[in-house]
């Protein structure tokens, strides 16, 4: 089955944003270098960061390239071109991350 998208060109709409799924974001090391697998249970959701790809016109407080993190258990899938990516809305972002942003600025999203 061909990739419904194809070779043409996406355009997020509204506030949605395209990001990257990071392959290694699952698996952490601990202070003492322990490798803790994505699958080992936490007591806390944790939260995850992405890198955007692409944002829809009225994104209003994240830019492509920006870093964002959100919660990865209310996320959508999508596969173009053989990678996978999430798709949301920026209202689901947590926390920005670039350089762009000012020193005291906390990046949130409110």
């Amino acid at each position: 089955m061909s990739n419904p998208a194809g070779t043409a060109a996406i355009k997020m709409l509204h506030d949605r944003l395209l990001v990257e799924l990071d392959r290694e974001s699952g698996e952490r090391r601990s202070s003492g270098g322990i490798v803790i697998p994505a699958t080992a249970a936490m007591g806390a959701r944790r939260l995850q960061w992405s890198r955007v790809v692409a944002a829809g016109p009225h994104a209003r407080a994240v830019e492509v390239g920006d870093r964002v993190l959100f919660d990865p258990e209310d996320k959508a899938e999508v596969e173009v071109h053989g990678e996978v990516y999430v798709v949301m809305r920026e209202r689901d972002v947590h926390a920005v991350a670039a350089e762009r942003l000012e020193g005291g600025s906390t990046g949130l999203y409110l």
